[in-house]
C-alpha cells in the first residue's frame, strides 16, 4: 500500500554494504522502520542521506505493508527545513540527545497525533530560538504527559516531590522525595510554556542536577528505560 505519512527521524543505522534502516515517528502509524536499499553506493544515493539527520521532518511516501518490519519509501522532501538545528553545535547536542531519548522512548505502532503535533511545534520552536540551554528540560518534562507519568499539578505549594509516585507530598519519603533547588526548579517548569523560558535562569550546575533527576524519574516509570551515550557530550558542550 502506497500512502503519504509525516515523519520524523528518531536514528539511522548502517545495514550491510550500502543499506540504511531508518526509525521514524510518523503521524500516522507511530514508530515504522525503513530499510533504504543501496542509499550508501552511489553519489545520488549518499545525497539522499541528508534528509534522514536526526529529528528531521519529513513528507515521505512509503510502501508499507502490514505484518512487516521494515517498510519502503519511494518519494522523500523536507515538510519543515531547519534553519539551525543541525549547524549550531549547541543546538545539535540537545538534537542528538533528544533523538536518542525519543527512540528509546517510543515504541507504539500506532498514531497518536497530539504527540507528534508536540514533537513537531517544540522543535520548529528550538530552530527558531536563541536562548535554548533549557529547553531539553522542559521538553522532557511535557513529553511525559504522552507517556503516562506526568507530574500531578495539585499541592504544589508541599515541600516534596515524590519521584515514584508522581505528586507532591508534605513530608520526605526518603530517596525519591526532591526538595530544595530542584523541586524549585520543578515547580517553575511545570507552570510555564517553551515561551516562558527566558525567563529561568539557572547554572550548568544546576542544569545538569536537574537533567539526572528528570532521567532517574523516565528510570523509575519506564522499566526499559536507559541513560543515553549522548548524555555526557550534552553536559560538556552547556558546561
Amino acid at each position: 500500500m502506497r500512502t503519504k505519512n509525516n515523519s520524523i527521524v528518531l536514528s539511522k543505522l548502517k545495514y550491510r554494504d550500502y543499506d540504511l534502516i531508518v526509525k521514524c515517528y510518523t503521524e500516522q502509524r507511530g514508530v515504522v522502520s525503513y530499510l533504504l536499499r543501496g542509499v550508501l553506493k552511489s553519489k545520488k544515493g549518499l545525497s539522499k542521506t541528508v534528509y534522514y539527520q536526526a529529528l528531521s521532518q519529513l513528507q515521505i511516501e512509503e510502501n508499507y505493508k502490514l505484518n512487516q518490519s521494515l517498510h519502503f519509501i519511494s518519494e522523500v522532501k523536507f515538510n519543515y527545513i531547519y534553519k539551525t538545528l543541525h549547524s549550531n553545535i549547541y543546538k545539535s547536542a540537545i538534537v542528538l540527545f533528544l533523538s536518542e531519548i525519543l527512540s528509546n522512548v517510543l515504541k507504539e505502532e500506532e498514531k497518536n497525533p497530539d504527540l507528534f503535533q508536540f514533537i513537531t511545534v517544540a522543535l520548529q520552536y528550538l530552530d527558531n530560538e536563541d536562548q535554548f540551554s533549557n529547553f531539553h528540560l522542559l521538553f522532557l518534562l511535557k513529553l511525559t504527559r504522552y507517556l503516562g507519568f506526568q507530574p500531578e499539578n495539585q499541592n504544589t505549594g508541599y515541600d516534596y516531590f515524590n519521584l515514584e509516585t508522581g505528586i507532591f507530598e508534605a513530608s520526605n519519603h526518603g530517596i525519591y522525595s526532591v526538595s530544595g533547588e530542584n523541586l524549585t526548579l520543578l515547580k517553575l517548569l511545570l507552570g510555564i510554556n517553551f515561551d516562558g523560558l527566558q525567563a529561568i535562569k539557572i547554572n550548568s550546575k544546576q542544569r545538569q542536577e536537574f537533567l539526572n533527576l528528570l532521567l532517574y524519574y523516565f528510570e523509575l516509570h519506564l522499566g526499559s528505560f536507559k541513560t543515553p551515550k549522548s548524555l555526557q557530550v550534552l553536559n560538556e558542550v552547556f558546561h
